[in-house]
This record gives C-alpha cells, sequence and structure tokens, in this order.
C-alpha cells in the first residue's frame, strides 16, 4: 500500500480533463504588464481572474513604501511575530487596520488562510460548537478540524435552517457562529444582517470572514457588516490583503477585551515566520489608499454590473441573478465543456478561473471571471465579446440561441 494511492481519484479526474495544450492548474505568467494585462505563452492576455478587486498590485504608494522598507529592514524578519519578528511597521500596519476598521484590537498573519484558520482553531475548545455556513472557504473548515469542538453545518446563505440547527444545541453551551461577507465561487453575498442577528438571539460569539468583500463593500470599504450596518454584530472580522490590498498576508481584528490573550495560543499566529517588511509596508500603503478609493470603489462595481449583464444577456447560465461583487461566475455544464470553454477562452486572450470541484459547491463546473477596478470599459466589453465567441467555438448553447 503506497500512502500516495488516496490520491488516485483526484489524479484520474485531473487526467480525465480534455485539455490540449494548457493545463488550467498549472499556467504561467510570463510577464505582467498591468493590473489587468499579463503575457501568457507568449500572448497579450487580458487579466480576468486574479482577485486583485481593487487593483492596489502597481499602486505607486505601496510599491513605493515596499521598496522603502527593504531598504531600511532588509528582506525578512527570521523569526515568529512573538520572537524577533515583530517590528515597529507591523505594529504600524495593526494600528492602521484598527483605525480602518475602528477597533481596539488586530493580529497580523502571515496569510489570510492562517488568519482564519488560527483564530477557528484557537476559539473552539473540547465542548463547544462551531456553527458554519455549508460553502465556508477550506480555511475554515480546516480550522474546525485543528479544534476540538463540535462542528455544526448550515444550508448556504440559510438562515431558517442555520436557526434550527442553533435550537438543537444544548442551552449555555459556549458557541462560535462562522460565516463569510461574500462567497468566492459563486460571487454571492451572505444575508449578513439577519444571520448575525440570530446568532445573537441564540447567546453566539460572531466571526466574519470579509476576504472577498473587503476594499468595495461599504462607504469605506470595510465589506459586508459595514455596508449592511451590522458590524456591532460581528465580534471579529477575519480578512486577507492578497485580494483588494494586492500584496500576501491576513489579520483579524475586534473589540472583545481579551482578544491579545490569542497571540499567546493561536498557533498559525506563533509557529510560522512573520511577513517580510516590505509587504507590511505595501500593506500598510494600499490600506490607506484604500479608505480613500470611493471613485475606484464605484467604477469596480460598474464593471462588475457591466460584465454580469452583458454575459446574461448573451445566455449564458449566471450563478447569480445580478452581480452580487466583483465575482461573475457562469456555470458549465460539464467537465468536459468547462476545459475546453477555459482553454480556447485563452486562446481568445482572457484569462478567467476554471473552478472545478472540491473547490465548487455542489459539485458544480464555473467559469469564474474577478473583476478588477483597473478594468477599462473596454476590456470588460472585449471580455463579453471573447465569451460569446469562445461559446460559439465550443458550441456551448446559450440560452437565447
Amino acid at each position: 500500500m503506497d500512502l500516495f494511492d488516496k490520491f488516485d481519484g483526484v489524479a484520474a479526474l485531473h487526467a480525465s480533463l480534455p485539455f490540449k495544450d494548457v493545463d488550467p492548474f498549472k499556467v504561467v505568467m510570463d510577464k505582467i504588464l498591468s493590473e489587468t494585462v499579463a503575457v501568457i505563452n507568449g500572448r497579450e492576455t487580458i487579466m480576468a481572474g486574479t482577485n486583485n478587486y481593487m487593483g492596489m498590485t502597481f499602486n505607486e504608494e505601496a510599491m513605493e513604501a515596499a521598496k522603502a522598507a527593504i531598504d531600511a529592514y532588509g528582506t525578512g524578519t527570521t523569526g515568529s511575530r512573538v520572537l524577533n519578528g515583530t517590528y515597529g511597521i507591523h505594529k504600524e500596519l495593526e494600528a492602521t487596520l484598527c483605525e480602518f476598521y475602528d477597533t481596539e484590537h488586530c493580529m497580523v498573519f502571515s496569510t489570510g488562510y492562517q488568519a482564519t484558520l488560527g483564530l477557528v482553531s484557537a476559539l473552539g475548545g473540547k465542548d463547544d460548537y462551531i456553527i458554519i455556513d455549508a460553502d465556508c472557504h477550506a480555511s475554515i473548515y480546516d480550522g474546525c478540524s485543528m479544534s476540538n469542538a463540535t462542528i455544526v453545518r448550515f444550508k448556504h446563505n440559510d438562515v431558517e435552517n442555520m436557526e434550527r440547527r442553533l435550537k438543537r444545541i444544548p442551552e449555555g453551551a459556549n458557541k462560535l457562529v462562522v460565516v463569510e461577507g461574500m462567497y468566492s465561487m459563486l460571487g454571492d453575498a451572505a444575508p449578513l444582517k439577519e444571520m448575525l442577528e440570530v446568532a445573537k438571539k441564540y447567546g453566539c460569539m460572531t466571526l466574519v470572514d470579509e476576504a472577498h468583500s473587503m476594499g468595495f463593500c461599504g462607504e469605506k470599504g470595510r465589506g459586508i457588516a459595514e455596508e449592511l450596518g451590522v458590524e456591532h454584530l460581528a465580534d471579529i472580522v477575519v480578512g486577507t490583503f492578497s485580494k483588494s490590498v494586492g500584496t500576501v498576508g491576513g489579520f483579524a481584528v475586534s473589540n472583545h477585551p481579551k482578544f491579545d490573550i490569542l497571540r499567546f495560543v493561536c498557533r498559525p499566529y506563533i509557529f510560522t515566520a512573520s511577513l517580510p517588511p516590505s509587504v507590511i509596508a505595501s500593506a500598510t500603503a494600499a490600506i490607506k489608499a484604500i479608505s480613500r478609493s470611493g471613485n475606484r470603489r464605484a467604477h469596480l462595481w460598474e464593471n462588475a454590473r457591466r460584465l454580469h449583464a452583458g454575459l446574461k444577456s448573451a445566455g449564458f447560465d449566471m450563478c447569480t441573478n445580478t452581480a452580487e461583487s466583483p465575482i461573475v461566475a457562469v456555470h458549465l455544464p460539464d467537465p468536459d465543456v468547462g476545459t475546453r470553454f477555459w482553454e480556447q477562452l485563452l486562446e481568445e486572450g482572457v484569462y478567467a478561473n476554471m473552478a472545478a470541484p472540491p473547490a465548487t459547491p455542489s459539485g458544480v463546473f464555473l467559469m469564474r471571471v474577478s473583476v478588477c477596478a483597473q478594468h477599462t470599459t473596454d476590456q470588460i466589453d472585449e471580455i463579453i465579446k471573447r465569451f460569446k465567441v469562445t461559446a460559439e467555438k465550443v458550441a456551448l448553447e446559450l440560452r437565447n440561441t
């Protein structure tokens, strides 16, 4: 028995995908020309699958801050946050996030995955209950696995099902409800107001993952909780720097008076090296820029609505009725069509994400586009045009044809 044999099913699924020249999961970016254009296989390609929602990867202030930090501090800390890995700029970033979210406490992690993994695993104890949306991110599921808590799942975005699950939990038990503001595959927003109200009705602590809604939701870009006016119902907010902030890292913010104790019990925070100074500096500058980027947020939403409306009008099977986020997902009927569509779309000069199980809910295959604030209107129209050309070339039947 080979320990790798357990992965034979995954290998067989990958081998069955009918791509000809380019593996969807092994794409190499030869050159990055801008936030929205890259060279892939020698061809200039519109980037429509990067999660670079606010277009901060080439923000001049962030880039200059990163360069200055390398000159001042070198390339890395070579230590954990609880050893030699906390510099003054790490505390400055945490202070910037506290100001951005209007909270008292903040912890910065080396990745967004570690932020959710760390918070969920540390808070869930032997006699506790963690209640999660069934479509939660892998980092949340992995945090549940690391904890000793009892895990309770409810149907995706189903408030009534969530409440039925909560009613079955013993009265007086410690409970943590974990939901996302925006879901990364379908691009659908959570009914967060109703969920948090139900959670508080049953005495739950609440954690909201705003990884895919930070930057463009809410007046200041803090996420769905801000947009819906329910930040006071979220005990903890976690997020990432790898989407709207344009770099890498993660964070958690809270007003809970005992929050800082997590620095001494949260294993993904303790047992890994801290982020390098260049990343810390660029994240700080980008978050400050995001807080004053109302026009950029507005253009991002214009782009998302234009793309969704154009694809829906063309007859594509959309995963949401309207654009609920900059994630615009198209449902494809099966792996064969999905793979051929993705490869042909790349041939047409558009890179999007082919999303497949187990990353997608209910085993569906998606063509997932993530819009950037720096996409021009012409680029959005070109993406729509090339989607339609691709559909014709792979014989995908559209609803209105």
